[in-house]
């Protein structure tokens, strides 16, 4: 077993070694100096954790990159695409969603027809055209409900094989991931939000029908997304929601229209949060290789 110690936000914590212990395990095989070592891992998150804003992702899209770093290190000369897809095999290890955030702005996982290079391992950056309504692109996260989510990621990934619908589900989202790549290349607004949309819901629709059936939504999920439809149907400006593996909403749109659509989410939603908790986002780069003082 490899040797670490591990704190978050500072203190010492014991929840997230068996997680962390699989890990280290699938990954031993392809870092054969893990032994060696005995790791101190300080991680932290600005958002609420386990409660389906992509903690586990972005922890271990961080640990796989300290590791590959390190690697690195030890052989100056891995080339760059290596380096980068081999980090990202490894993220896979620990979190599918790691895997993709990794590089940015925006990556792809998955094999797909339509999308060369692309594999089910790894996730490559997104080397097609993007419009540049896209490049600043805005995500205000509703914190609807801190708390930890009902079922693992992991677990509702678990759910998916043998599910009545799986198969339609797969095809569904392969046609989906074709009409998202018109509309990133085009600035189609419409078809963008038509799709996002489409995918958060046939997310949670395939949760409600598994067996065992989880219904991940709250009421105040429910109630922002009434007012968000409705929103776009008053005032024609392209606000539009997606959702993770649990209950908090992420509202997305252009920053040509943040002041407005931030005083509407302010005056209107706020009240439907956990004291009125939220975090402004937008697009990001990935993995940044941080200097300790």
């Amino acid at each position: 077993s490899v040797s670490y110690e591990l704190f978050f936000e500072g203190q010492p914590n014991q929840d997230f070694r068996p997680k962390i212990d699989e890990f280290f395990s699938r990954i031993s095989p392809y870092l054969p100096f893990l032994k060696n070592y005995h790791y101190r891992i300080d991680t932290s998150n600005s958002f609420p954790h386990s409660s389906g804003i992509a903690s586990s992702a972005s922890g271990f899209a961080a640990l796989a990159a300290c590791l590959m770093d390190l690697e690195k290190s030890m052989n100056p000369a891995m080339d760059d695409e290596l380096f980068w897809k081999k980090m990202s095999f490894l993220a896979r290890l620990g979190s599918g969603s790691a895997c993709r955030s990794i590089q940015g702005p925006l990556m792809h996982w998955g094999e797909h027809a339509q999308v060369d290079h692309s594999s089910d391992l790894f996730a490559i950056l997104y080397s097609y055209e993007v419009h540049p309504v896209f490049h600043s692109y805005k995500d205000v996260i509703l914190l609807i409900d801190k708390g930890e989510k009902v079922v693992s990621s992991s677990a509702g990934h678990g759910l998916m094989k043998g599910h009545l619908f799986a198969e339609n589900r797969f095809r569904q989202a392969n046609e989906n991931l074709n009409a998202l790549k018109k509309s990133l290349s085009s600035g189609d607004l419409d078809k963008f939000i038509e799709v996002v949309e489409n995918e958060a819901l046939s997310l949670h629709a395939m949760m409600m029908t598994s067996i065992p059936y989880y219904l991940l939504v709250k009421p105040n999920t429910v109630a922002v997304i009434e007012r968000v439809w409705d929103y776009r149907l008053q005032t024609g400006l392209p606000l539009c929601f997606t959702l993770d593996a649990g209950a908090n909403v992420h509202l997305l749109f252009p920053e040509e229209h943040a002041t407005a659509i931030n005083q509407f989410i302010q005056d209107e939603l706020a009240n439907f949060c956990m004291n009125g908790s939220m975090l402004k986002d937008q697009v990001g780069k990935g993995c940044q290789k941080i200097q300790l003082p």
